[in-house]
């Protein structure tokens, strides 16, 4: 058929709840409806706590190509995206497109040739048929705003050639200065890690022994993984984004080796000392290296970054990290780990559109410990009853960050070297807000297991990979 008509999936759960078994699903278990609750409410879309893969694969996985010439693929609708983004045709193919909305929200698909669904309730399917595809067919939902979020699919032709450049889900080999390793078009935050992917890791080792902490980090570029399926050359502190954490007291004499191994002068900036900076803080070409010490004088959540010019691009490329200075008396907790928030800027590092979106503060995501949306692959785990320690850094360069965990209060809140609440008070809290540069910690008992998603509730953050989830057990 040529319309839309629906069809009735078998029975589901109501689509609240819908919204929140969706996102999960591929995590492992479903969340108690109380955490359900909590999601919805707090986020009002599915998206803002958007922590999971559909389970959808790619299009080689759910087509089909008949005897007749006719190809048939199952199209999902959820996350704010259509599945498969990209479907390719013989000239002249009939095309049949089972669609299905597998989202906690109402969605349809519009097609430019014409045929579309009738708005589908979480549940609902619905068959579009395309007689004879042409060239390029335009796919998108007409709910406002969502063909502009990224909800939208192409059906193409394609002759004898292999057609690489749009393909969804390819991933050609890496140029040496950075690459999006998926097709045109919005980063796809539900997507899968690739083979291999490994988390930064989050949790945070309590303060080494000694007074004197030495340190070497080597700048270098480094092909990463920054978001699902997405690999792009960042510039690195030891490897890694965000770079290796410090950790010491008030006190702590802290020595540090920069060797330049990258094919550009670099510099470091620490913020957690105080010193003239027009030593220390130089620039030094390839191959050279320098020393920077410094007398942690205070306590606090402090950044260090690249300090060559423009930092803009440095710091938005990779170059920072995080250094953690305990305050006098801080207690022990269960568990403690340690996020530091930065922009996505995809494209070739130092390239002028790159840095046109870095001069326009346009980021392509924002990344918890330089992966979007990584900890809802790999979350950070605690068990009832626990008392979780999260420092939290905001390295910008430009975003702000209103940190927040669904489903938690804070008891304890530490921002700028000071506490603005304190275990026993009693009041709460709900947001650690951090400028650029800025850093705190807070304290929070999970009461019950489940999963805590935490996101920065600045939701167009929140909604572009600033997300992650704590899996809370028994």
């Amino acid at each position: 058929m040529t319309g839309g008509s629906p069809v009735r999936a078998p029975s589901r759960p109501r689509a609240a709840w819908h919204a929140v078994a969706a996102i999960v699903r591929s995590l492992g278990r479903r969340p108690s409806p109380a955490v359900a609750g909590v999601v919805v409410g707090a986020l009002l879309t599915a998206v803002a706590v958007v922590f999971a893969s559909s389970g959808q694969t790619g299009p080689s996985s759910n087509t089909s190509v008949a005897a007749s010439g006719t190809r048939v693929v199952e199209v999902s609708l959820v996350g704010m995206r259509i599945r498969p983004g990209t479907v390719e045709v013989a000239p002249g193919a009939r095309v049949v497109l089972r669609v299905t909305n597998r989202d906690g929200m109402r969605h349809d698909l519009r097609l430019a040739s014409g045929q579309a669904t009738s708005m589908l309730d979480p549940g609902e399917s619905a068959t579009l048929t395309v007689p004879s595809v042409r060239g390029t067919v335009e796919g998108w939902c007409t709910v406002p705003g969502h063909r502009a979020a990224g909800m939208t699919m192409q059906i193409k032709t394609v002759g004898g050639h292999t057609g690489h450049e749009g393909h969804a889900g390819r991933a050609p080999s890496m140029p040496s200065m950075g690459h999006r390793a998926v097709g045109p078009g919005p980063i796809d935050f539900m997507g899968s890690m690739s083979a291999g992917w490994r988390p930064y890791d989050a949790a945070l080792k309590p303060a080494p022994g000694g007074r004197v902490h030495r340190v070497e980090l080597r700048a270098s570029e480094r092909g990463l993984e920054v978001a699902p399926g997405v690999r792009q050359t960042m510039w690195t502190f030891g490897g890694t984004v965000p770079g290796p954490v410090l950790r010491g007291r008030v006190g702590d004499v802290f020595v540090i080796t920069l060797v330049n191994d990258g094919a550009m002068g670099h510099g470091i900036d620490f913020h957690a000392g105080t010193l003239a900076p027009d030593v220390p803080m130089r620039t030094i070409r390839p191959g050279e290296r320098l020393t920077y010490r410094f007398t942690a004088g205070r306590a606090g959540a402090w950044l260090y970054h690249c300090s060559t010019m423009p930092m803009l691009q440095h710091i938005a490329n990779g170059m920072y990290g995080a250094v953690i200075i305990d305050p006098p008396g801080l207690s022990r907790v269960d568990r403690e780990y340690v996020l530091v928030q930065g922009e996505l800027y995809l494209g070739v590092p130092g390239s002028a559109g790159q840095v046109a979106k870095m001069a326009g503060g346009r980021p392509d995501g924002w990344m918890f410990n330089g992966t979007a949306s990584g900890y809802d692959r790999a979350p950070l785990t605690a068990r009832a009853g626990d008392r979780v320690r999260v420092w939290v850094v905001d390295a910008g360069p430009s975003s702000g960050t209103a940190f927040h965990v669904v489903g938690a209060q804070f008891d304890t809140l530490y921002k700028e070297g000071a506490y603005l609440l304190r275990r026993g008070d009693p009041g709460g809290a709900q947001i650690l807000d951090l400028a650029p540069g800025q850093g705190g910690f807070v304290e929070t008992v999970v009461p019950e297991a489940g999963r805590y998603p935490f996101v920065d509730h600045d939701m167009r953050h929140g909604e572009a990979g600033a997300h992650g989830i704590l899996k809370v057990t028994r």
